[in-house]
């Protein structure tokens, strides 16, 4: 009987340290969505068009669609240049299951190889009472290769539907060049809003935001900045359809005006109804 008593409070005893231990460890934090790093540029790319360094006649057919592409592939190319790599690393670690470290902490891992260079990636995300925190650390192998690289962090709500990124420019030179805003809704985001951080650049203070709607135009950009052929910073709004590829513009310093101007589903000026 002393035996089997002693049984039970032993058993007792184990499932106690097993449901805190279970409840000490809890859930994974809500990761941000995939969406939170990323803006849709598909209306805006099409090939030899946008060039934002060449001024853009307003007499020209397509000079609407064109100014607002320049705009839009100038962005393109800081984020899926200089920003490739911790982008595409957090999307694909995003997509893993994470393991419990410790100290309200979890990880996800991922690698990924972009141009023939492999990198192993390892996102922690930690629990707090008023807010998750996220760092990504970006391992590169070979030459050049480095160990941990804090590329990106940030903060987003609990309840995952708003947050901030600070991506760093690289190892070599670990300075902020970008921060993201972002909110989401049914774990996919809404609007992403880019600005570019880094000082002594002509660009900084630039700020392009990306969101959908409901309205037949059910895109848009909120833009502004530095524009290399004015040598001034420009301000536009930008609405489009992501099915019917036409869209209108605004951009007083451009056109002298605050009135949308308009583009068709060929991407050629058209008159705004």
């Amino acid at each position: 009987m002393k035996r089997y008593f002693a049984l039970l409070v032993v058993t007792a005893l184990l499932m106690t340290q097993f449901s805190s231990c279970k409840k000490d460890k809890g859930d994974p934090p809500v990761l941000p969505p995939a969406g939170s790093m990323a803006i849709d540029f598909n209306n805006f790319d099409q090939a030899g068009k946008g060039d934002y360094a060449v001024p853009i006649p307003k007499s020209t057919p397509n000079s609407n669609w064109e100014l607002a592409s320049g705009a839009a592939m100038l962005w393109n190319v800081i984020i899926y240049t200089t920003l490739a790599v911790p982008v595409h690393a957090f999307q694909l670690a995003a997509n893993e299951d994470p393991i419990y470290i410790g100290d309200n902490t979890w990880q996800w891992s991922a690698s990924t190889t972009v141009m023939n260079v492999t990198y192993n990636a390892r996102l922690t995300g930690q629990s707090t009472p008023s807010n998750n925190v996220w760092k990504m650390y970006i391992s590169k192998t070979g030459t050049g290769g480095y160990t941990d690289f804090l590329w990106f962090e940030g903060t987003s709500k609990t309840d995952g539907m708003s947050g901030q990124w600070k991506l760093y420019e690289s190892q070599s030179n670990p300075v902020e060049i970008a921060k993201i805003d972002w909110t989401a809704e049914g774990g996919k985001a809404t609007t992403v809003k880019y600005t570019f951080t880094k000082s002594g650049n002509t660009f900084a203070g630039s700020n392009i935001e990306y969101g959908t709607t409901q309205n037949t135009l059910n895109a848009y950009y909120s833009i502004y900045y530095y524009n290399n052929s004015a040598e001034e910073f420009f301000e536009m709004d930008v609405e489009w359809s992501t099915t019917g590829k036409n869209g209108r513009i605004s951009c007083p310093k451009f056109f002298g005006d605050s009135d949308w101007h308009c583009w068709d589903s060929n991407y050629l000026n058209a008159e705004c109804s």
